[in-house]
């Protein structure tokens, strides 16, 4: 697990790596494993939060033969432009969020996607633009549509572990309002962008 920088005002992730099994197929067709990778987290807002995306595609439907669709998630990540989103495919994303220290609130935004939220370790409190709060624990689901939404860790000791699956939506209109990505005032995390604009 990579050490957070001398500057974290968090303490050390408590959660384990995990390792990523990409599956393919050899010159008969039969299944195989393609690849095996150690998990890697990149962090955020002074530790805060830490990223690591184990696979993206970049349309719908994905196109597999000939591994296309490795190769594009490569490029992407190689790239450095890959938002919260890919606009014309899907981001499969675990998010570690440290413990809370009194006051602090995680980064309200909206996403233009439709996403699941799957809680693996600890417990997350889902905050709305309404106010509105559920505490979900491990095993509970959330599913995001286009809505404005923090996550918070309720807890002054433990890490939270989040699994998310974004796919790219059209943007929700509601009466004469046109719904887009909105990410707050944060400068890390950079826009969703289409591949088609790398």
């Amino acid at each position: 697990m990579s050490s957070l920088p001398s500057h974290n005002p968090y303490n050390t992730p408590t959660l384990p790596n995990f390792t990523r099994y990409i599956t393919g197929h050899d010159a008969n067709g039969t299944a195989i494993v393609h690849s095996a990778t150690e998990s890697t987290f990149r962090e955020y807002d002074s530790g805060s939060f830490r990223f690591n995306v184990p696979f993206t595609t970049s349309q719908f439907p994905a196109e597999l033969s000939g591994d296309a669709d490795l190769a594009a998630h490569e490029s992407l990540i190689a790239s450095g432009k890959l938002g919260l989103v890919s606009p014309s495919g899907t981001v499969c994303r675990v998010v570690d969020f440290a413990p809370s220290k009194s006051g602090t609130k995680g980064l309200m935004h909206r996403t233009q996607s439709l996403d699941y939220g799957i809680v693996l370790e600890g417990s997350i409190e889902m905050w709305l633009d309404s106010g509105e709060m559920k505490l979900l624990k491990k095993g509970d689901i959330a599913v995001q549509r286009g809505t404005m939404h923090e996550w918070r860790n309720p807890s002054e000791v433990e890490w939270t572990r989040m699994a998310f699956i974004l796919q790219g939506t059209k943007p929700v209109v509601v009466g004469d309002k046109v719904l887009k990505e909105e990410l707050g005032n944060q400068t890390e995390i950079g826009p969703s962008v289409s591949v088609s604009n790398l």
